[in-house]
């Protein structure tokens, strides 16, 4: 809870003097208890609604006459994965894991509250939202804010989970992505918190979680 952007589980086990591969299913065990009640939660109010991409990161050649056009698919790895998240503004954050943007929108539909408004950019996919929802979107080119129309609660969680990939993690698999996207929206919504209370939600949240079917056992598999 001292860090705001966790704890990476190579450090973990330096602290603990365990094994990597211990710290590795604590850390994802930890996370999957704090992630319980995000899952299945909706949103409602004001909401915004944006995607930010990570992973996938193609080096590009040493010299400039080699290096391609990265924004090419041809010239990607695959592995590239969407965040899109769904935040109340001073209110719930929820984040879901999608190959393009556009697949987000029946979960958007899904997990929003009727008679909710949403915020989004001009991206073309969120041109369906309007007919569910009342929608006021932000050009970014023009400007961050216009008004009450912008995704800044938005962008400042995307901030936290950058910052954790970077500085923290360094490098993320897409198979787990959500899992740290879920981890840094606990954190965001608890930010005003001291770190002893963020101490008892989270072990309050592993006591209260079952025997977790995706991590244990993961070693021997």
């Amino acid at each position: 809870m001292n860090g705001a952007k966790g704890i990476s589980a190579l450090q973990m086990s330096r602290d603990l003097n365990v094994q990597y591969k211990t710290a590795f299913v604590l850390t994802h065990k930890l996370r999957e208890a704090m992630a319980a009640d995000i899952q299945s939660r909706k949103v409602a109010g004001d909401v915004e609604i944006d995607g930010a991409y990570f992973g996938g990161y193609v080096k590009p050649e040493n010299r400039k006459e080699d290096r391609k056009d990265r924004r090419l698919s041809e010239n990607q790895t695959g592995k590239r994965r969407v965040v899109v998240v769904m935040r109340e503004r001073d209110g719930r954050t929820v984040p879901a894991v999608f190959k393009a943007e556009g697949d987000a929108l029946d979960m958007i539909q899904s997990r929003v509250e009727a008679g909710s408004t949403v915020y989004a950019d001009e991206a073309p996919h969120w041109d369906a939202l309007h007919a569910r929802f009342a929608t006021k979107r932000i050009n970014h080119s023009v400007a961050f804010r216009d008004e009450d129309a912008c995704t800044n609660q938005a962008e400042s969680y995307f901030s936290r989970l950058r910052r954790a990939e970077i500085g923290t993690h360094h490098c993320i698999s897409g198979k787990y992505l959500v899992s740290y996207a879920i981890e840094m929206a606990w954190r965001e919504d608890h930010r005003r918190l001291p770190n002893g209370t963020l101490y008892q939600l989270a072990t309050k949240a592993a006591l209260d979680h079952p025997v977790s079917r995706q991590w244990k056992g993961y070693w021997q598999r």
